[in-house]
């Protein structure tokens, strides 16, 4: 059985680390902020590049494959996803998160805490209308990891 689940939500959600935890536990994951998944196209917009997701999702034949990123040509491919899961938390947990990561810069400033504000009150809600499921992040790792294995596993899926 294959499955491709695409992973979405605002920066701070824990994207990258229940990505890391479902590598942990065997799984083909793609982090999509990483290693030429997304190019920026005009030194503001970050966009998939889709020759790579296309061959990507055309090879991927059996078991789960859990890909993250928020980008704006991600609706392109949601067709080609048996799942898109939200992850979501409070504005106020996504700010503590960005605030005391170690892995990424952004969100360290005072302009882009505003951003970060910004896409919750706009782009959330269009995640969160294209979403097949959503799932808490203040849950422990743990569970956020079972909860998306449990989707791709799905016979619906």
């Amino acid at each position: 059985m294959k499955s491709i689940i695409l992973v979405t939500g605002m920066s701070g959600t824990g994207k990258s680390t229940v990505l890391a935890e479902l590598a942990r536990r065997g799984h083909r994951v793609v982090d999509t902020d990483y290693d030429g998944w997304s190019e920026n196209m005009d030194g503001s917009e970050w966009l998939w590049r889709e020759d790579r997701m296309d061959t990507l999702l055309t090879e991927h034949t059996e078991g789960a494959l859990f890909i993250s990123g928020t980008v704006s040509n991600q609706v392109k491919f949601y067709p080609r996803f048996d799942a898109i899961v939200l992850l979501s938390a409070p504005i106020e947990v996504i700010l503590e998160r960005v605030a005391s990561r170690e892995t990424n810069d952004y969100g360290k400033t005072a302009e882009q805490r505003e951003e970060i504000i910004q896409y919750v009150e706009t782009i959330e809600p269009l995640l969160r209308d294209a979403a097949t499921f959503e799932i808490d992040t203040r849950k422990p790792l743990d569970q956020v990891a079972t909860e998306l294995e449990l989707i791709a596993k799905r016979p619906t899926v």
